[in-house]
């Protein structure tokens, strides 16, 4: 899929000299037997819907965001919006990246524990961002998950760092506890299929620049991890 994603941006992009690329309007498309099958191909996001009272659809401007700017930067074609996923959900695994926040209580039902441990141990990847109050349930919901692996920091010369910038890690998007910002992750082997961001805040970093006020420099560095992770789960 990734391979047929990568041909047809190639076809319908040209790479500029800041390795960015121009990406022609979804909209002026017309409606083809070629588009069907770039409509097919396009990565979707999925934002994991969670129970326990935490808000899970917070941040709604970043998925949107973080796709536009994926497909401009790498030229892999993506879809426009994320897709709203239940571990319940009879296609779940058609969606293998899946991406959670949130300010408050994280729960699962063992139903829904079973079918993400599964989903992850298939190939599947989660990217968590603590938007500063699901640490603690997070943690323990991934205990939960594998009782058998480590929540454990990443390595700051681990390929997530590099897979499409070069980075020192996450970056410091907000302040929350003032302390310095993490990588952790739960591997699979040498895969890494969970990857949480703490301290850093990287889904306020991807929203629309009027509603956190932050500085373009900040953003660009939330964009920057962000396209990173997704690059990686991608191409691991």
């Amino acid at each position: 899929m990734l391979a047929a994603a990568l041909a047809c941006a190639t076809a319908g992009t040209a790479r500029g000299q800041d390795g960015d690329r121009a990406v022609n309007g979804r909209g002026s498309v017309p409606e083809t037997p070629a588009k069907k099958v770039l409509d097919d191909i396009r990565i979707r996001v999925g934002r994991l819907r969670y129970g326990g009272g935490g808000d899970w659809y917070s941040n709604p401007s970043s998925l949107p965001n973080l796709l536009r700017e994926f497909e401009a930067r790498t030229g892999i074609p993506t879809a426009a919006a994320e897709k709203v996923v239940s571990l319940e959900d009879q296609d779940l695994f058609a969606t293998p990246f899946l991406y959670m926040n949130g300010h408050g209580n994280v729960q699962l039902t063992p139903v829904e524990m079973s079918r993400l441990r599964e989903h992850l141990l298939a190939g599947g990847f989660l990217f968590a961002d603590d938007n500063y109050g699901m640490d603690q349930s997070f943690r323990r919901m991934v205990r939960m998950l594998f009782p058998e692996r480590k929540l454990a920091v990443i390595p700051l010369d681990h390929r997530i760092y590099r897979s499409f910038y070069e980075m020192d890690g996450p970056p410091k998007i907000h302040e929350h506890d003032g302390r310095a910002p993490e990588g952790l992750g739960v591997f699979n082997g040498d895969r890494l299929m969970i990857f949480y961001t703490y301290e850093s805040d990287i889904g306020d970093g991807l929203e629309d620049a009027d509603v956190h006020n932050d500085p373009p420099d900040k953003r660009e560095q939330a964009v920057r991890m962000a396209v990173n992770v997704l690059y990686y789960a991608l191409t691991e």
